[in-house]
Protein backbone atom coordinates (compact mmCIF):
# COMPACT_ATOMS: atom_id res chain seq x y z
CA UNK A 1 0.00 0.00 0.00
CA UNK A 2 1.78 3.44 -1.23
CA UNK A 3 1.92 6.42 1.11
CA UNK A 4 -0.81 7.81 -0.65
CA UNK A 5 -3.59 4.74 -0.24
CA UNK A 6 -2.44 5.08 3.65
CA UNK A 7 -3.56 8.94 3.98
CA UNK A 8 -6.70 8.04 1.92
CA UNK A 9 -7.34 5.17 4.17
CA UNK A 10 -6.90 7.63 7.48
CA UNK A 11 -8.57 10.19 5.69
CA UNK A 12 -11.54 8.24 5.52
CA UNK A 13 -11.60 6.46 8.99
CA UNK A 14 -11.69 9.97 10.28
CA UNK A 15 -14.97 10.69 8.27
CA UNK A 16 -15.78 8.03 9.46
CA UNK A 17 -15.33 8.17 13.18
CA UNK A 18 -17.25 11.88 12.91
CA UNK A 19 -20.17 10.21 11.20
CA UNK A 20 -20.73 7.49 14.04
CA UNK A 21 -19.89 10.44 16.95
CA UNK A 22 -22.42 13.12 14.83
CA UNK A 23 -25.15 10.30 14.35
CA UNK A 24 -24.73 9.34 18.09
CA UNK A 25 -25.14 13.14 19.66
CA UNK A 26 -28.24 13.44 16.83
CA UNK A 27 -29.68 10.08 18.10
CA UNK A 28 -29.38 11.39 22.00
CA UNK A 29 -30.94 14.41 21.02
CA UNK A 30 -33.59 12.19 19.48
CA UNK A 31 -33.98 10.46 22.71
CA UNK A 32 -34.64 13.55 24.96
CA UNK A 33 -37.00 15.49 22.40
CA UNK A 34 -39.11 12.29 22.63
CA UNK A 35 -39.16 12.53 26.32
CA UNK A 36 -39.74 16.07 26.75
CA UNK A 37 -42.46 15.46 24.55
CA UNK A 38 -43.89 12.56 26.90
CA UNK A 39 -43.20 15.13 29.65
CA UNK A 40 -45.49 17.78 27.89
CA UNK A 41 -47.78 15.73 26.55
CA UNK A 42 -48.20 14.62 30.25
CA UNK A 43 -48.30 17.73 32.61
CA UNK A 44 -50.93 18.57 29.12
CA UNK A 45 -53.66 15.64 30.87
CA UNK A 46 -52.23 17.04 34.48
CA UNK A 47 -54.12 20.17 33.38
CA UNK A 48 -57.02 19.26 32.68
CA UNK A 49 -57.48 16.51 35.14
CA UNK A 50 -56.50 18.35 38.49
CA UNK A 51 -59.56 20.84 38.06
CA UNK A 52 -61.89 17.72 38.80
CA UNK A 53 -59.71 16.63 41.41
CA UNK A 54 -60.11 20.33 42.91
CA UNK A 55 -63.66 19.95 42.28
CA UNK A 56 -64.08 16.74 43.98
CA UNK A 57 -62.36 17.46 46.98
CA UNK A 58 -64.45 20.54 47.73
CA UNK A 59 -67.60 18.30 47.51
CA UNK A 60 -66.33 15.74 49.32
CA UNK A 61 -64.79 19.11 51.87
CA UNK A 62 -68.32 19.69 52.05
CA UNK A 63 -70.47 16.86 52.40
CA UNK A 64 -74.14 17.80 53.95
CA UNK A 65 -74.70 16.45 57.75
CA UNK A 66 -77.43 14.16 56.32
CA UNK A 67 -75.12 12.05 54.29
CA UNK A 68 -71.95 11.95 56.32
CA UNK A 69 -71.60 7.84 56.46
CA UNK A 70 -73.46 7.65 53.64
CA UNK A 71 -71.77 4.87 50.85
CA UNK A 72 -72.46 7.91 48.05
CA UNK A 73 -70.59 9.70 50.55
CA UNK A 74 -67.56 7.37 51.05
CA UNK A 75 -67.54 6.80 47.14
CA UNK A 76 -66.48 10.61 46.56
CA UNK A 77 -63.70 10.20 49.20
CA UNK A 78 -62.35 6.91 47.74
CA UNK A 79 -62.14 9.04 44.11
CA UNK A 80 -60.16 10.96 45.30
CA UNK A 81 -57.77 8.78 46.76
CA UNK A 82 -57.95 7.15 43.39
CA UNK A 83 -57.10 9.99 41.77
CA UNK A 84 -54.50 11.21 43.74
CA UNK A 85 -52.92 7.52 43.41
CA UNK A 86 -52.74 7.53 39.83
CA UNK A 87 -51.22 10.83 39.80
CA UNK A 88 -48.53 10.04 42.09
CA UNK A 89 -47.68 6.82 39.61
CA UNK A 90 -47.50 9.27 37.07
CA UNK A 91 -44.81 11.40 39.48
CA UNK A 92 -46.95 14.00 40.77
CA UNK A 93 -47.24 15.42 44.01
CA UNK A 94 -49.00 17.94 46.32
CA UNK A 95 -47.10 20.42 47.49
CA UNK A 96 -47.59 21.13 50.74
CA UNK A 97 -49.08 24.28 51.97
CA UNK A 98 -50.65 23.70 55.22
CA UNK A 99 -51.04 26.53 58.05
CA UNK A 100 -47.82 27.45 59.63
CA UNK A 101 -45.82 26.15 56.99
CA UNK A 102 -43.24 28.74 56.11
CA UNK A 103 -44.01 30.52 52.38
CA UNK A 104 -42.00 29.90 49.84
CA UNK A 105 -42.81 31.94 46.60
CA UNK A 106 -40.97 29.15 44.46
CA UNK A 107 -43.58 26.57 45.51
CA UNK A 108 -46.84 28.76 46.66
CA UNK A 109 -48.99 31.88 45.04
CA UNK A 110 -49.89 34.35 47.81
CA UNK A 111 -53.07 35.95 46.64
CA UNK A 112 -53.35 37.66 50.19
CA UNK A 113 -51.07 39.19 53.11
CA UNK A 114 -52.49 39.48 56.97
CA UNK A 115 -50.06 41.50 58.77
CA UNK A 116 -48.37 40.43 61.99
CA UNK A 117 -46.32 40.83 64.71
CA UNK A 118 -43.53 38.90 63.05
CA UNK A 119 -40.79 38.63 61.03
CA UNK A 120 -41.35 35.75 58.78
CA UNK A 121 -44.10 34.96 56.88
CA UNK A 122 -46.19 31.65 56.66
CA UNK A 123 -49.39 30.17 55.29
CA UNK A 124 -52.37 30.84 57.32
CA UNK A 125 -54.41 28.81 54.56
CA UNK A 126 -53.69 26.79 51.44
CA UNK A 127 -56.87 28.04 49.42
CA UNK A 128 -55.81 25.87 46.29
CA UNK A 129 -53.52 22.96 46.20
CA UNK A 130 -50.74 23.03 44.45
CA UNK A 131 -48.84 20.28 42.00
CA UNK A 132 -45.11 19.55 41.40
CA UNK A 133 -44.38 16.84 38.55
CA UNK A 134 -40.92 15.16 39.76
CA UNK A 135 -39.21 18.67 40.38
CA UNK A 136 -40.62 21.00 38.25
CA UNK A 137 -43.70 23.04 39.77
CA UNK A 138 -46.76 22.47 37.65
CA UNK A 139 -49.54 24.49 39.52
CA UNK A 140 -48.45 26.67 42.59
CA UNK A 141 -50.41 26.32 45.67
CA UNK A 142 -52.46 29.11 46.12
CA UNK A 143 -52.86 30.46 49.58
CA UNK A 144 -53.31 33.16 52.22
CA UNK A 145 -49.75 34.73 54.32
CA UNK A 146 -49.53 36.10 57.64
CA UNK A 147 -46.57 37.44 59.34
CA UNK A 148 -45.41 35.56 62.17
Amino acid sequence: MSKKDNQKVTELTADLQRLRADFENYRKRMEGEKEAARAAGKVSVIFQVLPVLDDIELAAAHVPAELVGDDWAKGVANLTKKLEKNLEAMNVHRITATPGTPFNPELHEAVTMEDGDGEHEVIAEELRTGYKFGAEVIRPAMVRVKRQ
